[in-house]
């Protein structure tokens, strides 16, 4: 609601988080008293008035600034991030520059803040990025009106003390933003701007893992946070995205159910809150640093990415999809034909991380193309982009990536005489344990069942087609934190071996091929003990049904862990061949 009264944009669509919450009892007692405390009932009338008075009052009003607040802790600032090396990441290059048509007010940091004392020009930090870089650039693309954000974060800052509104402790986050936000728009009236608060962006959590108490109260003080400040800005329809802890951060790994925990807090308040949406981070790129490679924070290329999930889900609420559709126009094959199907799996490599289209061209122009001839279906980041059926093969990613699937299908189709059809399922911020029928204690990151529907669907869709469908066997790149984590490291094969014998169970095929890549293990002193390569050999030895592709000499990598855009290529070639090498002369 802004200065006379015009309410916010709401709540219009379905998150596009999809099915991955089980509710335990805890957290069911928990919705219920969220429920009532916040007035459910009360607050989903007030979504159905908003949207008509939003309807009726100004939604296509392209002079009003839109307000967009961004709060939280280090990963809201951009901690380890840098403006240089935004060049890096061709989705997004211009971004270190200034953005004169958006206005930003900031207070960044704790001892030493960083203070924009009035409006400037959105524009980096202290050589640092920030996600409203990237949020508002595509924000500013998909509608004409003016856009404003106001940014107040901090490293290292807890909602249940400095983030509290009712009891503000340490650097008092709280009453700082308030304060931070109020005079901020008043300047906007002074200077007879019409303004109204769009959206808040909230992103924390780390750092209340580590109190008992915090920990445990996160959903309860969330909910107050919300409630306060809708009331402190005379907002009752302000609409909040709580962006997920990132999961492939080490923090994912070593502190798995205390994040875990966090996360069971947010995702109570936003699903009984229609004004809440939870944002899933997971899947974005993470830092790479020193020694064995893990990291605690999203760094440039993941606080760009963290930015579009952001602009994401607030043009959805607005009713505008930034999707572009892929249609297959027409299906390939010929009725009743018989189709080899291979199945894409894995983690951040195998999603293309670090992989972008716009250097395709001049390593092989013809992978941009959509390839009609080959059926592609996919779910990626844990299920946060899924294709529409089945669409042509070709680059799919989120964040104009792309993953070994385009040079694989290219070299078998080029190979192989018969019709093949590519289903990927991936998730790059998962372990390997969350790939396992048995999972770990963070139910809501057990993706077996879901990595099991994926494929026995995949095979109904094209049998309902009235095809004969040959599994050619799951093509997997194992986990590239595993190779750099000790206790994940060592229990590895274990994880591989029950995912593979499990899945042979579930899918009634006793015989399925599983072709295993892996790319050289982090050489460092803590984690070279456990050498996990004879590990995945034993298996292969003792399964004549695994193979083991050793992806070692792919072109020399930058960082650790992630392969780049030529790697990525390489790699698809590779895991190609191994199955290739199997079938006999090539056509």
């Amino acid at each position: 609601m802004d200065a006379n009264g015009e309410t916010s944009c709401l709540y219009a669509t379905q998150p596009i988080w999809r099915g991955r919450h089980r509710v335990t009892p805890a957290e069911s007692t928990l919705r219920m008293n969220l429920a009532r405390n916040c007035g459910f009932c009360f607050v989903a009338t007030l979504v159905l008035i908003a949207g008509f008075v939003r309807t009726s009052a100004g939604a296509d009003d392209d002079r009003t600034v839109r307000v967009f607040i961004f709060a939280g802790q280090s990963n809201m600032v951009g901690s380890d991030s840098k403006v240089k090396a935004i060049q890096r990441f061709p989705p997004f290059a211009g971004l270190e520059q200034p953005q004169p048509a958006v206005r930003f007010s900031y207070c960044i940091g704790r001892e030493n803040k960083l203070r924009s004392n009035g409006w400037v020009d959105l524009q980096p930090v202290n050589g640092v990025v920030g996600p409203e870089l990237s949020f508002a650039r595509k924000v500013s693309r998909h509608i004409d009106a003016p856009i404003a954000i106001i940014k107040c974060a901090a490293g290292g800052t807890h909602l249940g003390g400095d983030w509290n509104p009712e009891k503000p402790e340490g650097f008092q986050m709280y009453p700082l933003a308030l304060e931070l936000i109020r005079e901020s728009l008043a300047e906007l009236d002074e200077q007879k701007i019409p303004w109204r608060i769009e959206g808040f962006m909230w992103h924390q959590g780390e750092n209340d893992m580590f109190n008992a108490e915090y920990m445990s109260a996160y959903g309860e003080n969330l909910r107050k946070f919300l409630a306060r400040w809708r009331r402190d800005l005379k907002t009752p329809e302000l609409k909040f995205y709580v962006g997920e802890l990132c999961t492939k951060t080490i923090w994912g790994m070593d502190l798995r159910p205390r994040m875990y925990e966090i996360s069971q807090g947010q995702k109570a308040v936003t699903s009984v809150d229609p004004l809440a949406e939870y944002i899933p981070t997971s899947h974005v790129g993470v830092e790479i640093g020193g020694g064995a490679g893990l990291h605690y924070h999203y760094g440039t290329l993941g606080q760009l990415e963290h930015g579009e999930n952001y602009a994401d889900a607030y043009l959805r609420t607005i009713g505008k999809d930034t999707t572009t559709p892929r249609p297959l126009k027409k299906w390939p094959y010929a009725k009743g034909s018989r189709i080899t199907l291979f199945v894409l799996a894995g983690h951040r490599n195998m999603e293309g991380e670090r992989a972008f289209v716009q250097e395709l061209k001049s390593l092989d122009e013809k992978l941009l193309a959509d390839n009609d001839q080959v059926a592609f279906k996919y779910s990626l980041g844990g299920g946060y982009r899924i294709s529409d059926g089945w669409e042509p093969l070709g680059p799919a990613g989120c964040y104009d990536t792309f993953g070994p699937e385009l040079s694989f299908g290219q070299r078998v189709q080029s190979r192989h005489s018969g019709n093949i059809a590519i289903a990927k399922f991936t998730h790059s911020g998962s372990q390997m344990n969350d790939w396992t029928p048995e999972g770990s204690m963070a139910k809501t990151r057990h993706i077996y069942p879901q990595f099991i529907s994926f494929i026995k669907t995949s095979i109904q869709e094209l049998r309902d087609k009235g095809h004969e469908v040959e599994l050619a066997g799951v093509f997997y790149h194992v986990g590239e934190n595993e190779m750099s984590m000790h206790p994940y490291r060592r229990q590895a094969s274990s994880w591989l071996q029950s995912t593979v014998t499990q899945s042979r169970l579930d899918l009634s095929m006793p015989t399925l091929k599983w072709f295993v890549s892996q790319q050289p293990p982090t050489d460092e002193k803590g984690v070279n003990s456990i050498d996990v390569t004879s590990e995945i050999e034993k298996l292969a030895a003792a399964d004549d049904r695994l193979v083991h592709i050793k992806a070692f000499d792919l072109p020399p990598q930058e960082k650790k862990l992630v392969i780049d855009t030529t790697g990525i290529v390489e790699l698809g070639k590779l895991i190609a061949d191994a199955w290739l090498a199997g079938q006999g002369p090539a056509k």
